[in-house]
């Protein structure tokens, strides 16, 4: 596939009405009995992500430069901050 299997940079992760830029890294693989991809990856830290999540927050809508928005779920903040992002179907930084 043309298409990379990582993507790292920026992203805006859209909680609410709150749009907020973050730093990504994120990789796909394809699972072939699903026949689909997942994908998953973490933020750069971020507070008012990780107070959000720490809250309870565990969707959201992940939007890379150049792409569609998606819908992610979003796990416990790392130590340092960072929250983990997972996704199914089309990675968002696949054109």
């Amino acid at each position: 596939m043309a298409d990379e299997e990582e993507y790292r940079g920026p992203a805006t992760v859209r909680v609410g009405e709150a749009d907020l830029p973050v730093e990504v890294r994120l990789s796909a693989h394809f699972e072939p009995l699903e026949g689909r991809f997942r994908w998953a990856g973490r933020t750069t830290p971020d507070q008012v992500l990780r107070e959000r999540v720490s809250g309870g927050l565990r969707e959201a809508t992940l939007t890379i430069p150049g792409s569609e928005k998606q819908k992610v779920r979003l796990s416990e903040p790392d130590p340092w901050g960072g929250v983990r992002l997972s996704g199914i179907g089309k990675p968002p930084w696949f054109q």
